[in-house]
C-alpha cells in the first residue's frame, strides 16, 4: 500500500483517515498501557524501591536533581500526566503534526521505563514493582513508533 502524500489529497481522503486513524489507536493503547503500568506500579509499592534508589543516587552524585516522592503527590503526577495525553487524543486521530512529532519522545521514553522495570527484575534475580505491566508499555511504545513513521510519511 503506498502512502498518499497530504497535498495530492482530499481533505479526508481515505488513506489520510486510515492512517490518521491508526496513529490515534496507538496514541490511546499507549495511554491505556501507561494507565495499566501506574497502577501495577501503586499497587506493587514502585516508590520502596525508587525513593532509596534515588537517595542512594544522590548521595554518591550530589549534582542530580532526581526527586524522592510522597505516594500521593507521585501518584497525582502520574494520574495527570496520563489524563493530559489522553486530551491529546483528538490531535492524535486528526493526524496533528505536533502529535506525530511528540510521539517519538513519548514512545522511546516509554519503552525506555518498561525496559527498565525488566532489566531490573533480570539484574536484581526478583520481580521489580511494575514489571508485570512492563511488556504492554513496550509493546505499546514500538507499535506507536511504527505507526508515527508511518504517520509522519504522509506528510511532505
Amino acid at each position: 500500500m503506498t502512502s498518499v502524500p497530504i497535498e495530492s489529497a482530499a481533505p479526508g481522503a481515505p488513506g489520510i483517515r486510515k492512517t490518521a486513524r491508526r496513529f490515534g489507536i496507538a496514541w490511546v493503547l499507549l495511554c491505556a498501557a501507561l494507565a495499566l503500568h501506574v497502577a501495577d506500579e501503586a499497587m506493587t509499592d514502585f516508590l520502596s524501591v525508587y525513593n532509596p534508589s534515588v537517595l542512594a543516587i544522590r548521595e554518591r552524585f550530589p549534582f542530580l536533581p532526581l526527586p524522592v516522592f510522597t505516594f500521593e503527590l507521585w501518584l497525582a503526577g502520574l494520574c495527570l500526566a496520563v489524563l493530559l495525553l489522553l486530551c491529546l487524543s483528538p490531535l492524535a486521530f486528526r493526524g496533528n503534526r505536533i502529535a506525530v512529532l511528540a510521539a517519538y519522545p513519548l514512545a522511546f521514553l516509554m519503552f525506555l521505563n518498561g525496559l527498565g522495570h525488566v532489566g531490573g527484575s533480570v539484574y536484581l534475580g526478583q520481580w521489580m514493582p511494575g514489571v508485570y505491566s512492563s511488556p504492554f508499555l513496550l509493546c505499546a511504545s514500538v507499535y506507536l513508533f511504527v505507526i508515527a513513521r508511518k504517520q509522519r510519511s504522509n506528510h511532505p
